[in-house]
């Protein structure tokens, strides 16, 4: 089993980042990952098992502001998970993706940075997010141990999930993106259909 847990926060406006914070937080967040994945595939695809368990996050799925770069690494880890999950079942290794909200760990506090550039035009976007953070600290609603406990449970379910949600504020939060996005789906219904191409009877032409 693999499990992917290194990390850390960084709070920042896309604009507030330079090129070096970019590449050195994905390199953490992501390619570490990534590097630790096709490392222990071979091993897995082998002997005919095993289990990869992906720490992600609820940014992995909601978008916030002020977290451009932590979202994007999220988002990354989150896509090739998915689709390594659909390349690597044959061979009975599993790919599970832990989405936990905000927990009592160190998170808000040594792990997490801040951009040394400040734009004063992102004050109520980054600046009040990482207000927010350090005033959470220790005061975050999550139990580590109960989602260790969690963790715990879906890895050795005989079904584990693909994607685990952890905390009441994870679910609440995924669950209102879910449903703005079969808001826009089902608002732009037509625009959506109307671009594929149509044969002389103008049907639409599945593809």
């Amino acid at each position: 089993m693999l499990v992917n847990n290194a990390g850390h926060g960084l709070i920042a406006a896309l604009e507030e980042v330079s090129d070096v914070d970019i590449h050195r937080f994905f390199e953490t967040n992501f390619f570490g990952a990534l590097r630790l994945m096709r490392t222990v595939l071979p091993v897995m695809r082998q002997q005919g098992s095993g289990h990869i368990v992906n720490m992600s996050s609820t940014a992995g799925l909601v978008g916030f502001g002020g977290s451009s770069l932590y979202c994007g690494a999220k988002f990354a880890l989150e896509g090739t998970s998915e689709a390594l999950a659909k390349e690597v079942e044959s061979f009975g290794i599993k790919v599970t993706l832990i989405e936990p909200g905000a927990f009592r760990t160190d998170f808000n506090g040594r792990s997490l940075a801040a951009a040394e550039l400040s734009i004063d035009a992102y004050a109520t976007v980054s600046g009040a997010s990482l207000q927010w953070f350090k005033q959470m600290d220790g005061k975050q609603p999550g139990n580590p141990r109960s989602a260790a406990q969690a963790i715990i449970q879906a890895v050795e379910s005989p079904h584990p999930p693909m994607r685990l949600a952890l905390g009441t504020d994870a679910m609440s939060l995924i669950q209102e993106k879910l449903s703005g996005v079969k808001t826009d789906l089902d608002a732009w219904r037509q625009v959506t259909v109307s671009t594929n191409y149509v044969d002389s009877n103008s049907e639409v032409i599945v593809g």
